[in-house]
């Protein structure tokens, strides 16, 4: 069962509709812009804080493409696998391998260096820099990898266009709302087609509309890019987006399912399926690349909705390691543990 298969009903937030079809979402990316697509690969992670174990020997596999949620209650160590998996943390033992690059043996700057060319982030609060705009802000990872200013403003004005938000690139954070500040935050994380794109409780300071919204944004983006998608949620209908849910529990993986068998043997309780309800209004995915691009049309929901993907892929430009996210080094809780 695929996330994009109808969306929820969303805020309205733009000039543009945003609709995925369920045709084209049935379908895998035809035209990957990501890097590489690589399966994820964690062995025995183990990662303590303290005293406090986190993780007590957490493996998982997550194939090319796929896209997962990882949850549990506070203090489960369900963070900390993610931050562990994206290498921002590295584990006290075991293995995290992204295709043949084994994350977890590199040194820190090592590990910043292919964390900045594969991987993209989306956070709570965005973290976007608030000094900067919206474009500079997307902008930014790629002038940190010496891409021409120029170039690089480019790109970030693809992305916004992308997005549906082109009316937003000079504004700066503070002027924004927090479901317009993921959508540069989403588009800052996959501007160089990363392999694996992490959110970490991306819509946990929204509203319910907007949440969904952005969920809707992100789980499309990343499956027409070809990247893997990584989301940390305590929010049952935030994970009904992905394909496959990862329970943890006290730092050990309790339930690995797909949500097809989840909804299939009723599961799901009284979550409702956000892929069951059509948007009314939000944001168009654009390009504004020249290049040719493939157009889709059908009626669904209260009227006709287009999708434009870009049949090229984007130039291989790397994301730099934000300034901000220098700032996202997990820091313990009370006790050392983590959530």
């Amino acid at each position: 069962m695929n996330p994009q298969q109808g969306q929820p009903q969303g805020r309205p937030q733009g000039q543009h509709d945003f609709q995925q079809t369920q045709a084209q979402a049935q379908q895998p990316a035809q035209h990957p812009t990501s890097q590489t697509s690589a399966k994820l690969v964690g062995r025995g992670i183990v990662k303590t804080f303290g005293h406090v174990k986190a993780l007590a020997g957490v493996s998982i596999d997550i194939p090319a493409g796929q896209q997962v949620a990882i949850m549990g209650p506070s203090g489960s160590g369900k963070s900390t696998l993610l931050h562990c998996m994206a290498g921002i943390l590295k584990p006290d033992s075991g293995e995290i391998r992204l295709g043949d690059d084994l994350f977890s043996r590199l040194s820190d700057a090592s590990r910043s260096r292919l964390r900045a060319t594969r991987y993209g982030f989306v956070f709570q609060d965005g973290q976007l820099v608030p000094e900067l705009n919206a474009r500079e802000n997307v902008a930014l990872p790629l002038m940190l990898q010496g891409v021409k200013r120029g170039r690089a403003c480019a790109q970030a004005d693809v992305w916004l266009e992308r997005l549906g938000i082109p009316e937003l690139k000079k504004r700066r954070p503070g002027d924004m709302s927090g479901g317009q500040a993921q959508r540069v935050a989403i588009a800052r994380a996959l501007v160089h087609g990363p392999a694996v794109v992490f959110a970490d409780e991306p819509t946990g300071a929204l509203d319910q509309a907007t949440g969904h919204e952005v969920m809707q944004i992100l789980t499309t983006t990343a499956r027409m890019s070809g990247a893997s998608l990584v989301v940390v949620t305590h929010d049952p209908a935030v994970a009904a987006w992905c394909n496959r849910i990862v329970e943890i529990r006290d730092g050990l993986m309790h339930t690995d399912r797909l949500v097809q068998q989840i909804k299939a043997e009723g599961g799901a309780g009284s979550t409702p399926d956000p892929r069951n309800s059509a948007v009314t209004s939000g944001q168009a995915l654009r390009s504004a690349s020249s290049a040719g691009t493939t157009t889709t049309k059908t009626a669904l929901g209260n009227g006709n909705t287009t999708l434009r993907l870009e049949a090229k892929e984007t130039p291989g430009q790397t994301l730099g390691m934000l300034a901000g996210l220098l700032r996202l080094a997990p820091r313990p809780a009370l006790g050392g543990q983590q959530a």
